[in-house]
């Protein structure tokens, strides 16, 4: 329903504007340029700009060059990602540069900030022209709806495999029929210098154990750009060792807002520390042990998938794509392809200096406004560190290939468009849950018990400031909805704070990712739309909390060198 982030707009019209209708399927078309009191600059001001210099001198000549040409092939992925947003992007942008307007440079970086004119924060609403963002972004025609597609299907079974691919668009022909286009053609023009740019990379690194497997990933993550096949580099890049941690390609389905279906192309260019990563290693093996921890009855449980599952702390030296649009992610579980879950897991990949950045000018200071004095000092740089590691196992945990009706299928292509906000908010919940599981096992302080709570539930306030377009924000507003009705978390009026019931508080951590575990292994669409309905409206209290947060930064702005 409506996560939304409650500082531009009155808090009474927000109240209105998150009323009980099912916004989870409404797009918004309103201009914000016409709404009272909307500043772009301060939108803007919204991202604190932090200047990132890790510390890469331990690479050798080599793999400093590779990394270079790495970054210039990320770039490319920035162009395809802006087609991919909208196709009509680069000549607005073009229009805007063009344009004798006095806030033009501010247009453009806002532009730039967001890869469109629609504004991330507030949920898409656009902030130059009256055009609203399409909620297919770039993957489909604007003007195609929902049933459109599916009537296609319907009549024209032999497509229904490549229209609903995470690597073709939806185009139409010259009679004006749906049609699906390769990812390798609709952005030849883009990806093919990509991949001779990882070519040459792979060609400048010297040959040793661990370079060679980087080497190879690059050769045929370079194949997958020509072939739209990725399930062979996606298990290559599941062997990488090594300084250098390199993910490029289409990964995620968050833009696309009408099916979940199509993948956005980003890259995360990292440089790993092995003795951090060394240290965190250790709770990939109780991944089959958390599997069958959970609060759920058998049948849930899914064994199926490799609990291979490495860890690897990083220092992110660029990005690109989908990777710098808007908020800024902190760590990430790939690959999405349940194929390559089942045969080795998933990798879970922390950036530290991006989420070291966020704690110090972010998460911090919101604690101050959420939680009473006594425990707000409770939040700590290391329990966001953990919480983040945790949510990231926990997205390789629970269902993922399910039955339904006889017939095999996977969670993301029965929840379709709802998929994504219900595995956010399951990994975050289910990470809580492991977490409180590797205390009772002694592998976690549990002194700290209440220093993890309370950090836990501060970042579901980080989260819902997103907008209610952003799945990490939907997940953030079911957990704080059924907190609230848990009694778990009490409203103090005068302090305008809420005190936390930590017993409450962890039971409802339990029963939360029970529920989520069974809504997702039903792959019932009807019964998670049902249960979003009821757990996305924020009530008053949290918009009160929300809008006494806009002195703190939403997100940060990495400013990233443009080589090693």
């Amino acid at each position: 329903m409506c996560s939304h982030f409650f500082t531009t707009l009155a808090v009474a019209t927000l109240l209105t504007a998150c009323g009980p209708k099912n916004e989870v399927d409404i797009q918004p078309v309103k201009v914000l340029a016409e709404i009272d009191g909307y500043d772009l600059a301060r939108q803007y001001k919204k991202f604190a700009e932090v200047k990132m210099s890790p510390d890469t001198s331990f690479l050798t000549k080599g793999e400093r060059a590779a990394v270079n040409k790495i970054i210039e092939a990320s770039k490319l992925l920035s162009e395809v990602y802006l087609r991919q947003l909208d196709v009509r992007n680069p000549e607005i942008r073009a229009e805007i540069a063009a344009s004798d307007r006095a806030d033009k440079q501010l247009l453009l970086d806002m532009f730039d900030l967001h890869f469109s004119v629609c504004d991330g924060l507030e949920d898409g609403y656009v902030f130059y022209g009256d055009t609203p963002c399409p909620k297919g972004a770039g993957f489909y025609p604007p003007d195609m709806t929902k049933q459109e597609f599916e009537d296609h299907i319907a009549a024209n079974p032999k497509d229904e495999e490549t229209f609903k691919s995470g690597y073709t668009v939806i185009r139409r022909d010259k009679e004006g029929r749906l049609m699906a286009v390769p990812y390798s053609k609709a952005y030849g023009k883009w990806l093919m210098p990509a991949g001779k740019l990882l070519r040459e990379a792979a060609d400048l690194l010297p040959a040793d154990r661990n370079n060679n497997r980087l080497k190879r990933f690059l050769r045929m993550r370079a194949m997958s750009f020509r072939t739209d096949d990725y399930f062979k580099s996606e298990m290559a890049w599941m062997d990488l060792l090594g300084n250098i941690e390199v993910a490029i390609g289409p990964y995620e389905v968050y833009d696309d807002k009408l099916f979940g279906y199509k993948t956005a192309f980003e890259s995360f260019v990292t440089i790993k520390n092995p003795e951090e990563s060394k240290a965190l290693a250790k709770y990939k093996d109780f991944l089959k042990d958390m599997e069958k921890n959970l609060p759920v009855e058998e049948k849930y449980k899914n064994y199926a998938r490799g609990f291979e599952s490495p860890i690897a702390v990083t220092y992110q030296v660029h990005g690109g794509g989908d990777n710098e649009n808007g908020v800024q992610t902190i760590a990430f579980n790939l690959p999405n392809d349940e194929r390559v879950r089942e045969a080795k897991g998933a990798k879970k990949v922390i950036l530290n200096n991006v989420l070291g950045a966020k704690y110090d000018r972010i998460l911090a200071p919101i604690g101050e406004r959420v939680l009473v004095p006594e425990q707000a000092k409770l939040t700590a740089k290391k329990w966001m560190s953990n919480n983040t590691l945790f949510h990231e196992l926990s997205h390789s945990l629970g269902p993922g290939t399910i039955t339904v009706n006889g017939v095999e299928t996977t969670v993301n292509a029965q929840l379709k468009d709802l998929a994504s906000g219900v595995e956010e908010g399951k990994a975050d919940v289910m990470g809580a849950y492991n977490i409180l599981y590797m205390m009772e096992r002694g592998e976690l302080d549990i002194a700290d018990k209440e220093a993890f709570l309370a950090t836990y539930f501060t970042g579901k306030f980080r989260s819902m400031r997103f907008g209610t377009g952003a799945a990490h924000a939907k997940g953030a507003a079911y957990q704080y909805n059924y907190f609230r009705e848990t009694g778990a978390a009490e409203w103090l009026p005068k302090e305008q704070r809420f005190r936390l019931d930590f017993a409450k508080l962890e039971q409802a951590i339990s029963d939360l990712t029970g529920k989520i575990v069974r809504l997702q292994g039903d792959g019932s669409y009807d019964a998670v739309k049902a249960f979003l309905d009821t757990y996305l409206q924020l009530d008053e209290e949290a918009v009160t909390v929300l809008s006494n947060l806009d002195d703190i930064p939403y997100d940060i702005r990495p400013i990233y060198p443009d080589g090693i």
